[in-house]
């Protein structure tokens, strides 16, 4: 298996809120509200470092004291993109940060059989290659589906990505490392193994289930 940690574009969390955090969330005990508001803080938490390159501008504002230059980001040219549907759990979170990003949408589902992912839905902001890109999906499980949510997000234009999840499995990420070398990838935490259904053992079950309430 690679040696993730030494790979400058992948980011492993170690920070113990998010690990805490995500010990709920694999708890099968843990309900539909608690999971989604727990999803909503592990992204703000991670959304917090990954943002740390935002560019800022110094903008002049007036204090109860005086005028003076204050740093602000630089202007609106951030843009989330969930896959859908479990990405959009983690949408919130990092809205909390940065309130003027604009939100794309991408669609995927896996076929059962093969577990491939298929592309039903792509919706992005423009002008999208202009835009610090920040891709969300709480589970890295085979790799495909972000694979080729990225791949589309190139073919539309963006260049500066990121990806955001909460757990991923060795297989995963390696699979979306070797395809997409230039995005920084940012992950909760590194589980054990893909089983043979594809599921991400430890893993926390389905996330868009247990985010939506579904079965």
């Amino acid at each position: 298996m690679m040696d993730f940690k030494k790979e400058s574009n992948i980011t492993i969390f170690e920070h113990p809120l998010i690990k805490h955090k995500i010990s709920m969330l694999r708890d099968k005990n843990t309900g539909t509200n608690e999971f989604r508001k727990l999803i909503e803080e592990i992204a703000m938490l991670e959304g917090f470092e990954a943002l740390e390159d935002l560019p800022l501008e110094d903008v002049e504002i007036e204090t109860p004291i005086e005028v003076c230059k204050a740093p602000m980001v630089a202007g609106r040219k951030l843009a989330i993109v969930p896959i859908l549907r479990a990405g959009l759990g983690m949408v919130n979170g990092i809205l909390a940060l940065t309130p003027t990003a604009k939100v794309g949408h991408i669609g995927m589902y896996r076929d059962e059989d093969t577990h491939e992912p298929i592309e039903y839905y792509c919706k992005l902001p423009s002008p999208i290659e202009e835009r610090l890109i920040v891709v969300t999906d709480p589970m890295l499980a085979t790799g495909g589906s972000a694979v080729d949510a990225i791949d589309q997000i190139k073919k539309h234009g963006g260049k500066r990505i990121k990806f955001m999840c909460i757990i991923a499995a060795p297989e995963g990420l390696e699979k979306l490392h070797k395809a997409h070398p230039d995005v920084q990838i940012y992950v909760g935490n590194l589980d054990r193994e893909l089983n043979a259904n594809a599921y991400i053992c430890p893993g926390l079950g389905d996330a868009g289930d247990r985010i939506f309430g579904t079965k």
